[in-house]
């Protein structure tokens, strides 16, 4: 049974009749995840914790391959060997780079531990960069959320949350702050507890010896030392715990946080100990400067008899020593942070007041004095550890990774939509005496960008086909679009101007090749499809005029639209010899293009990818059908099925060639920004496509293309509204591009007409391009070996 899909509110009321079947794809194994974050022998919790991640999932997996993309902050070998792909931190081609090696890499899953600090950019803004290329699904584990952030800070938030498919969080208390400050769903969050080595209960006076600690209460705090740690809370409440338990030692184990020796080198660790000093108690502090690794701090958290985390900063959500602590049964006493709220309930851990040595000093010297609570305390700080361990974390991470990719559902666009054609207000607002405006700000007309000939002549495309138009208004808006064609030809130089100022000065002499081919596509179907009007008739006859000047057309896009203009006079039967010969040219072109450029790896027509990619195949598909040349249509089918699975997404949505990919040369496409363009070329060669090659994919594919409009694309928002006519001008890594401009408005203007050509089993167009097929000598008088 269909169900009718709107995945945006703004056209849930508009978007009628797009039925939609999700079929739940099978439950799928993960077999590779691209694990992104910082790596040993970097020294901060999170290259720790994604190392510790990586064990973790492969204890509970053996046989999945885990690949680890580092961020490099310039540290000499800090990516580790476990790094496949290493991302130098402040260089923005790496993202990239790193984004279309995890594509390529065919992982299942990319999982991203986010920390503003540990990506380039203010504020880590280079993650962006990454995230918004990848065609994976998207896992973040967000160690920090901040219930005020800065407006950039915000701003990266909410690309991570609108991009990934799963947060994953610490704390309740950071669901809490993601569903009210950040407004993001429940189904998309996950709470998983910080892992934990699994090791066996020891006695703290068994493990103090090697330590020289025999007989001494040990309070332990252990972390990279920064300012925000609270260590100088814990050194002046010392004298205190010292007095009411004089064989209290304190230990503070850890090296330098690497940007503050960066910054300041050691003036802090040099002033902890100077204080140390001036108040008495140097024997009862012990500063050990080094980054330990986990087996020896595993030992020195079973010497300790008190854990401390004495942290100034509220917010903090996660906190790996914390959690360390708790799984070797350690009692904590800690300030109250989110995580430590949390965690320090029922009785495994005492919570005091931020910045408050006195606070400190009374919890710790209670459990130092108190044997019977301290050990009641370990024993059930133990057993909430048990449920905290690395091997049952990477389980539940796997777990999710599965469920994610069994519930992304397979969509198949399955029935025809009751009444597919756009409204025409966009039309009319877009609209003057003069033409159609080029562009929008909001759905208010730019005047100071005036009109061109593209939009103009795809206007002119669009009511020539557009035969559900009322009479009075096809008619009122092809004469003013026909009239901007008309004087924009400019017969000393044989081709037609482009860009118009809003005063009706032209701009330019002669526009653009790509505008000229596609002007000539544009009268070729005013000519046919309004065959016997005055429209029609004027357009043959501007055509006859002005194909014989542009026959010379450079661009292989001009060319294409040159040949489908051809190729439309010649279905209409009012081929000439100048169309001819424009059809071979083209034609030949086309496949010279790809004899030139293609490899192995790139069945193509150039080197790069830039916009209305699928005119090319469309173009070629449509001249080896109208000159019976075989291999011509069958580079054209070649290269179509190429681009467009490109373009379709492991669930089978639209994903356009992004305008990011432009120019560059044999590179994999970038997933922004999206453009309607795109969306219609993709119609529109599926239709020339599935005309002489009968094949479910076509439709499917055309479909897909089609459904980007309204919803079912990468950021799951609409972009066309059905009942006004307008589309936004396309999809960026913020969301959609609220403007909507001519060009786009014509694109889904223009697919909500040919979707059904398309659709239909058994069209006129197939019949009329299979007759160009075999009646190619009457049209042409050529053969195919000629052409």
């Amino acid at each position: 049974m269909a169900e009718v899909v709107f995945l945006d509110k703004l056209d849930r009321s508009r978007a009628r009749g797009l039925a939609v079947v999700s079929d739940t794809a099978p439950a799928a194994r993960v077999q590779r995840v691209a694990l992104i974050g910082t790596i040993p022998p970097r020294r901060c919790g999170i290259a720790t914790f994604t190392a510790d991640s990586r064990a973790a999932l492969l204890e509970a997996q053996p046989d999945l391959t885990v690949d680890i993309y580092a961020l490099d902050d310039g540290a000499a070998a800090n990516t580790g060997e476990a790094a496949l792909h290493v991302i130098p931190q402040n260089n923005a081609a790496a993202y990239q780079s790193a984004a279309q090696a995890i594509n390529a890499s065919g992982a299942n899953v990319a999982w991203l531990q986010h920390e503003f600090g540990i990506f380039g950019g203010p504020d880590g803004e280079m993650v962006i960069d990454l995230i918004e290329r990848l065609q994976i699904p998207l896992v973040v584990t967000l160690h920090t959320i901040l219930e005020n952030p800065s407006p950039n800070q915000r701003r990266i938030t909410d690309v991570i949350i609108r991009r990934a498919a799963l947060l994953i969080v610490m704390a309740e208390k950071a669901r809490d702050i993601l569903k009210g400050r950040y407004g993001v769903p429940d189904r998309q969050i996950r709470v998983i507890s910080h892992g934990i080595p699994d090791r066996a209960y020891v006695e703290p006076d068994l493990a103090k010896p090697e330590f020289d600690l025999a007989g001494r209460d040990v309070i332990l705090t252990f972390g990279l030392l920064s300012p925000d740690k609270g260590i100088g809370d814990m050194i002046e409440a010392m004298p205190v715990i010292v007095r009411d338990c004089p064989k209290a030692i304190y230990l503070v184990l850890g090296a330098t946080h690497p940007h503050i020796i960066a910054h300041e080198g050691e003036v802090l660790r040099e002033s902890l100990q100077a204080r140390t000093e001036q108040l008495g108690i140097s024997d009862h502090v012990r500063f050990i400067d080094s980054f330990v690794d986990l087996d020896l701090l595993t030992r020195y958290l079973q010497a300790a008899d008190v854990y401390v985390t004495p942290y100034h900063n509220p917010n903090q959500i996660t906190s790996g020593t914390l959690s360390y602590a708790i799984g070797l049964g350690k009692p904590v006493v800690a300030t109250r942070y989110v995580h430590a709220q949390e965690v320090l309930n029922d009785g495994t851990g005492i919570l005091v007041p931020f910045r408050d040595p006195a606070s400190l000093a009374r919890a710790i010297g209670e459990l130092l004095r108190d044997d019977g609570r301290r050990e009641r305390m370990a024993q059930r700080a133990y057993r909430v550890g048990r449920s905290m361990v690395w091997e049952r974390y990477g389980r539940t991470v796997l777990s999710n990774f599965a469920s994610l990719l069994a519930e992304r559902p397979v969509e198949h666009i399955q029935h025809q939509i009751s009444n597919p054609v756009a409204g025409t207000a966009a039309l009319k607002r877009l609209t003057d005496g003069t033409g159609m405006f080029q562009h929008s700000r909001f759905g208010v007309a730019d005047r100071n960008h005036g009109y061109c000939i593209d939009d103009n002549a795809r206007a002119l495309a669009l009511v020539a086909i557009a035969d559900d138009l009322e009479a009075p208004l096809r008619n009122e808006l092809s004469m003013v679009y026909a009239a901007f064609i008309q004087h924009a030809w400019n017969p000393g130089l044989g081709v037609f101007r482009n860009f118009m100022h809003y005063d009706r000065h032209w701009l330019e002499d002669g526009g653009s090749d790509d505008s000229n081919g596609r002007t000539l596509w544009a009268l070729s179907l005013a000519a046919t499809r309004r065959r016997g009007s005055p429209i029609g008739e004027w357009a043959n006859e501007l055509y006859r005029e002005t194909s014989f000047s542009l026959t010379a057309l450079h661009s292989l896009r001009a060319r294409a639209f040159s040949v489908l203009a051809a190729v439309e006079m010649a279905r209409g039967g009012l081929a000439t010899d100048v169309s001819e010969a424009t059809l071979k040219h083209g034609a030949q072109a086309l496949m010279g293009g790809i004899k030139a450029h293609s490899r192995p790896d790139w069945a193509w027509f150039e080197p790069v990818l830039a916009y209305d990619n699928c005119r090319l195949s469309e173009a070629l598909i449509a001249a080896g059908g109208a000159l019976g040349n075989e291999d011509m249509r069958a580079k054209g089918l070649e290269t179509l099925d190429w681009i467009m699975q490109l373009q379709i997404t492991e669930t089978g949505r639209f994903r356009p060639i992004g305008s990011e990919s432009f120019g560059n040369a044999y590179a994999p496409p970038l997933q922004f920004d999206q453009q309607p363009l795109e969306a219609l070329a993709a119609i529109e060669a599926c239709i020339a496509a599935q005309a002489v090659e009968p094949d479910a994919k076509w439709t499917r594919w055309g479909e897909a293309a089609y459904a980007w409009f309204v919803g079912e694309n990468d950021l799951s928002v609409a972009l066309a509204d059905q009942e006004s006519g307008e589309c936004c001008d396309g999809l960026t890594p913020q969301g959609r591009n609220a403007n909507c401009g001519a060009e786009s408005v014509l694109a889904w203007q223009l697919a909500t007409r040919r979707i059904l050509d398309l659709r239909a089993k058994s069209t006129t167009q197939d019949r009329e391009y299979a007759a160009l097929e075999t009646m190619n000598l009457l049209f042409w008088g050529v053969g195919a070996s000629e052409a």
